[in-house]
């Protein structure tokens, strides 16, 4: 099983920007698509963004188009999520998670989770 580890999280002030990244192990990276989840503090998880194992199709919750961008590195066996005009809304953990067919991570079915990283938007 793919072994994910995310990093980048911090504190930002609205309007800012932060870049993470979910780094993997092994020599599969590439067979898998990949995607975001956030949860709030009382709240479900909810899924951010996906993208296929090669990177021709993304995808992304409403709440964040326009704002976020995913992408992937398969040399570097890495994805990341590019987060631009931060809301104090988007304050959550946010999970890397992997399959291996993007539309099932859309609808929330994941084979791997990583163990988060805390994203704090200050207003």
């Amino acid at each position: 099983q793919v072994q994910l580890v995310e990093s980048g999280g911090g504190l930002v002030q609205a309007g800012g920007s932060l870049r993470l990244s979910c780094a993997t192990s092994g020599r599969t990276f590439s067979i898998y698509a990949m995607g975001w989840f956030r949860q709030a503090p009382g709240k479900e998880r909810e899924f951010v963004a996906a993208i296929s194992s090669f990177g021709s199709r993304t995808y992304y919750a409403d709440s964040v188009k326009g704002r976020f961008t995913i992408s992937r590195d398969n040399a570097k066996n890495t994805m990341y999520l590019q987060m631009n005009s931060l809301k104090p809304e988007d304050t959550a953990i946010y999970y890397c998670a992997a399959h291996p067919q993007s539309l099932q991570i859309v609808s929330g079915t994941v084979d791997a989770w990583g163990q988060g990283t805390q994203v704090t938007v200050s207003s």
